[in-house]
């Protein structure tokens, strides 16, 4: 039986994986998916917990993080496309430059 705190460890790595991408990256496309990696790795720690504790809680907030991850990959990959059709670029510096 794997221990809950190599799950924690694991959670910890993707969430620094996660924000590393999310601040080091200028691909819109990449910074969305460091968000849902990010958003995983909380799941995972939920999970985690949740078994440690033998409630079902923090599956049940997992299923609710999924939900909002969903609606916002939709509206988020919605935004990008928008983006690139205007800009044709996909780079976070030029879409400041979407001031009228």
């Amino acid at each position: 039986m794997v221990p809950v705190s190599h799950y924690l460890v694991l959670s910890a790595i993707l969430f620094g994986l996660g924000v590393f991408g999310f601040l080091l990256r200028r691909n819109v496309i990449t910074i969305f998916m460091s968000i849902e990696l990010m958003l995983n790795a909380v799941n995972l720690a939920f999970v985690a917990f949740s078994f440690l504790h033998q409630q079902l809680s923090g599956q049940i907030f997992v299923f609710f993080v999924i939900v909002v991850a969903a609606a916002e990959a939709a509206v988020g990959l919605a935004i990008i496309i928008l983006v690139f059709r205007n800009r044709v670029s996909l780079n976070v510096e030029r879409v400041n430059l979407m001031k009228l």
